[in-house]
């Protein structure tokens, strides 16, 4: 029953952050492409009720995602985190005029599917951390990629693909961050959670500026995917370094759940690159109207 409520948590969780999203792009839409990365950008917005109103959902999904990693397995959250994607789909079609393929159709099923799996097959809440130094090792190693593009800046290694990566390895930071700080809140260690959100708050921001940087460089089609499989599925890869799951209570010796994030995974990425979704996404984070041109060649914003 405990992952059942788990399970809920996480999707309530993703359906606010990316409802936030949603209407935070709406109202950024509005704007003139001349305010694009602009300071000015967010003292306009702070004025506009629905962009604050966007804002405040995507803050207070935190708290649903830490209910939902104290009540089921990180291995479940982390993939229920993309069920929001398929929101930003259906706003995204509805406002950019965009057509939902049928690979994208496909991938509605795969994340509805995988997340599935992946709650059939999760092993018994049980898992611990491992060692301190374990912990900031990992969290260490994720928090030194995503700052990666600020030391390289202007030099040859400088790509869009470097920021995507930084980028989703931020946020991956932040969300491990989140599994700690959940747990710490648990045993009342709540010093030690004040200094985990403290890393998610700074890490977060750092990864948001990469995004945008990203958004500059390169379609949201391509950064939306990459972004999104990073941060959403590396964390899940490097669980076994800073957690000790019970892996031999899970279905299937495991198989079940290995099968439902790799097909979460596709699924992810399926949605993620549909021009909808990029539209949407970019558009909320960095505050451009989007446009994309359809079958006719004509630009749709």
């Amino acid at each position: 029953m405990l992952l059942v409520f788990g399970l809920a948590a996480a999707v309530l969780a993703s359906l606010m952050f990316n409802l936030g999203l949603v209407l935070q792009a709406l109202e950024a839409r509005t704007e003139p492409p001349s305010l694009s990365l602009r300071l000015k950008l967010v003292f306009v917005l702070l004025r506009r009720r629905r962009w604050m109103l966007g804002w405040l959902l995507g803050a207070a999904g935190v708290a649903p995602q830490v209910l939902a990693l104290s009540l089921a397995p990180f291995v479940i959250v982390q993939p229920a985190l993309v069920v929001g994607l398929l929101l930003v789909l259906a706003v995204g079609v509805r406002t950019l005029g965009e057509r939902v393929y049928p690979l994208e159709w496909v991938g509605v099923v795969a994340i509805i599917g995988g997340v599935a799996l992946v709650a059939g097959g999760a092993p018994g809440h049980a898992e611990t951390h491992r060692s301190g130094a374990a912990v900031l090792v990992v969290v260490g190693a994720l928090v030194a990629v995503s700052l990666v593009p600020f030391a390289i800046r202007r030099t040859r290694l400088d790509t869009a693909m470097v920021t995507m990566v930084a980028s989703g390895a931020g946020f991956a930071a932040t969300n491990i961050a989140t599994k700690l700080l959940s747990d710490d809140v648990g045993i009342g260690h709540y010093l030690n959670a004040a200094a985990w959100l403290a890393v998610a708050t700074a890490v977060g921001v750092a990864a948001t500026i990469t995004g945008m940087t990203a958004f500059q460089r390169a379609a949201a089609t391509i950064v939306v995917p990459v972004t999104t499989a990073v941060q959403t599925f590396l964390p899940i890869a490097l669980e076994p370094l800073f957690l000790r799951e019970r892996w031999d209570s899970a279905s299937l010796d495991g198989a079940l759940l290995a099968a439902g994030l790799v097909v979460a995974l596709a699924g992810t990425v399926l949605v993620a690159r549909a021009p909808g979704v990029g539209g949407v996404v970019a558009t909320a984070t960095a505050g451009t109207p989007y446009r994309v041109r359809g079958a006719g060649g004509a630009s749709a914003s």
